[in-house]
């Protein structure tokens, strides 16, 4: 198996866990999203601790956090955590399906930065299967009435994290675990007010350590976090950005799943059309793809050369 296809069968592998989780999140409904969003960090800056420090590589966190790389690894816990706080607040706040909305908006964006930022080409056919797309988008933004927000930010957050992690020249473990290790004091922070009772309105106690099941869950978090992130960074690094735009569409399809079958959030006639639209343009896209195996496979090959792959 060759290193583009290795970071093909990862980046599905990391869309069938993030499109599941909101079923996870679902279960934290009673807890704030700030709440969730710092144990999530923290929990996460224990699991790939331990994964380093198997690897013997965690000297290496922090010569990444030095120089221009760690400016680039700033950006992107920033980009990230705004992601993270957005979707566990959709979910939690029923509009689960809004966020399915954004991780579909989030390939059109992974295609633009693409062309833009990398140079990559569409052919006619994939530009109208990206069209239609980007119809479906803007028709179900009209159909419900509001311009979707949480769906355009968790596109733009999630889309400016995927461009700067293409070719940041660091391991990928490494570069995720810098990333919970820059956010870490900001949620030690937050969950030491709480846990004091000095924030407004906050509960003393907060809520980790007074429920066995709620504790247990939010320790979790750290491993359903840090598990796909690790596959989507080793993914990013060896196919091209069109590529992890196609694949992404795996994501909101089961969150929109979860958020309709499970969660039983309304499903209008204007999702409907939507919905049908994206998929048209997905078999579209798949079908012009699948004739230029030639064409996919150079980027991704260098792509994967540039990188560093997890050990």
């Amino acid at each position: 198996m060759n290193e583009a296809t290795k970071g093909f069968w990862a980046m599905v592998a990391a869309c069938v866990v993030w499109g599941l989780s909101p079923l996870f999140y679902k279960l934290l409904a009673e807890v704030p999203p700030l709440e969730v969003l710092s144990h999530r960090t923290l929990w996460s800056l224990a699991f790939f601790g331990a994964v380093l420090a198997v690897q013997g590589q965690l000297g290496a966190l922090w010569a990444a956090l030095r120089g221009r790389g760690g400016l680039v690894i700033v950006f992107a816990a920033l980009m990230i955590s705004v992601n993270w706080f957005l979707f566990i607040f959709s979910v939690q706040s029923g509009r689960a399906i809004e966020a399915s909305l954004g991780y579909y908006i989030f390939p059109l964006v992974a295609v633009l930065i693409g062309v833009l930022g990398f140079g990559e080409r569409l052919g006619r056919v994939q530009a109208l299967a990206v069209g239609l797309a980007g119809l479906a988008v803007v028709t179900l933004s009209l159909g419900l009435g509001a311009a979707p927000w949480i769906a355009l930010m968790l596109a733009a957050s999630f889309g400016l994290y995927g461009m700067v992690k293409k070719h940041l020249a660091v391991a990928p473990v490494v570069s995720v675990a810098a990333e919970v290790l820059v956010l870490a004091p900001l949620a030690l922070l937050w969950l030491g007010g709480l846990h004091a009772g000095l924030w407004a309105d906050a509960r003393p106690g907060a809520v980790f350590g007074q429920e066995a099941g709620t504790s247990l869950l939010l320790a979790l978090s750290g491993v359903l976090t840090g598990g796909p992130l690790m596959l989507f960074a080793y993914a990013a690094r060896r196919v091209r950005m069109t590529t992890v735009g196609l694949v992404q569409y795996l994501n909101p399809t089961l969150q929109f799943a979860c958020a309709t079958l499970v969660f039983a959030e309304p499903f209008t006639r204007w999702h409907a059309v939507a919905f049908g639209l994206i998929w048209l343009a997905l078999a579209i896209y798949s079908a012009a793809s699948l004739r230029q195996p030639k064409a996919v496979a150079r980027p991704a090959s260098s792509a994967a050369t540039s990188g560093t792959s997890t050990r």
